[in-house]
């Protein structure tokens, strides 16, 4: 059987308890080397074979797991944050599946989520944004032409960008093409939730400065958008005039007495 675990955004402790779990019983690990938090690996137990995926190809990392299949072992392949997201786990889905080797998928913490947290901003402001548009900025491999950067920036939509810090030129210019003011604010945050996390305030028309300035090259997340600004409506969840099935039926039922004892 083959676990895929998300690791969380960075600290060691953002690990679900399952993907905790599973890494406290798996007889192999398999681990992103390059991403991953190595304290994650103490979880496991002392007899683990433990490899990192950072140096083999997927070829390698499928014989690993067959090797340990055909032993009757159990393998964890650790993710980054949470494996849907740029994990590149399909094409080792469909590999395993045409060996009939049994798998599932434990969620982790994506480090869009680890961001939001250090950054303590909601990407959903009612009157602001309620579309989060993940992406990555084309480099060494392209991404689809109708989804190009500037494409996506005319939603006005918050925007998290991986694996785009070293191409912060280009996207700057990309990001003001598609429709982002210069004053909309952006921020950079680096290795999010990890003991040495570093966060970069500024806005889109200063963020290649400052990711130059700082020397900010990789393990990064770019976060674009006016819910990092001071101007949004209330949201209507919590208003005393916005009933809802929930409130209506709990005060309904509800004596006085009852109520004042609430």
């Amino acid at each position: 059987m083959v676990h895929f675990v998300g690791a969380g955004s960075g600290a060691a402790d953002l690990i679900t308890v399952r993907g905790a779990k599973l890494l406290g019983e798996c007889d192999v690990v398999i681990y992103a080397g390059s991403l991953v938090n190595p304290a994650l690996l103490a979880y496991c137990r002392k007899d683990c074979r433990i490899y990192n995926s950072a140096e083999m190809t997927l070829e390698q990392v499928i014989d690993a797991i067959r090797k340990a299949e055909a032993a009757g072992e159990t393998t964890v392949r650790l993710h980054t944050g949470d494996s849907s997201i740029f994990g590149a786990v399909r094409e080792q889905f469909d590999e395993l599946d045409k060996l009939g080797i049994a798998y599932d998928v434990c969620p982790g913490v994506s480090a869009f989520c680890g961001a939001a947290a250090s950054l303590k901003t909601e990407y959903t402001l009612p009157d602001v944004s309620q579309t989060v548009i993940i992406t990555r900025a084309p480099g060494r491999t392209p991404v689809p032409e109708k989804q190009s950067i500037a494409a996506l920036a005319a939603h006005q939509a918050t925007m998290v960008l991986f694996l785009s810090t070293s191409l912060t030129e280009k996207l700057q210019r990309e990001l003001l093409a598609g429709g982002y003011p210069e004053s909309t604010p952006a921020a950079v945050v680096y290795k999010a939730t990890w003991p040495e996390e570093k966060i970069f305030r500024c806005t889109v028309g200063t963020l290649h400065k400052t990711v130059t300035e700082n020397g900010l090259t990789k393990t990064s997340l770019i976060i674009v958008g006016e819910c990092m600004g001071d101007k949004y409506l209330r949201s209507l969840l919590y208003h005393p005039g916005f009933t809802t099935e929930f409130r209506a039926v709990f005060y309904t039922h509800l004596t006085l007495p009852t109520i004042l004892r609430v």
